[in-house]
């Protein structure tokens, strides 16, 4: 988008924390913005950036967007250590159950089936099938870890 800004152009945003993810970049973004001649409107609150009381309220403003995101984030990461206290399991689900991987790495193994044969049997794509041999292999080799 700010490529194809042009003079007189104005850059609207719903609220100012969507532009940007930290103050720094929201002054970097609004500064190129400045610099190719166009305005920059924040439906929500209300900047102006063409007068030194709007940049002031707007670098406020961008300050107090970028803690609310740590604080977020912290909370987030507070979440899912407890979780992960709890013995919650963090991440996507695979996509066999423990009995269906089984049974698709006996049959990968024993050489009965292709991979995309085994997939296709379990209703998985075939990625999945290969993440699992992947997981198996990795289980049965020794780690260096372990060795000392």
């Amino acid at each position: 988008m700010l490529r194809i800004l042009k003079h007189g152009d104005q850059v609207v945003v719903y609220k100012l924390d969507r532009i940007a993810r930290s103050l720094k970049d929201l002054l970097r973004i609004i500064e190129r913005i400045e610099e190719k001649g166009a305005q920059f409107r924040s439906l929500t609150e209300s900047l102006d950036t063409t007068t030194p009381a709007g940049r002031m309220l707007f670098h406020m403003v961008g300050a107090f967007a970028e803690f609310e995101r740590e604080l977020i984030r912290e909370r987030t990461r507070a979440g899912m250590a407890a979780a992960v206290q709890r013995g919650v399991k963090l991440g996507r689900h695979y996509a066999l159950s423990p009995e269906d991987e089984a049974e698709a790495l006996r049959l990968w193994f024993a050489g009965q089936m292709t991979k995309t044969a085994i997939a296709r049997q379990f209703g998985t794509h075939i990625s999945s099938i290969r993440r699992a041999i992947k997981r198996h292999q990795e289980r049965q080799q020794p780690s260096l870890l372990d060795a000392a």
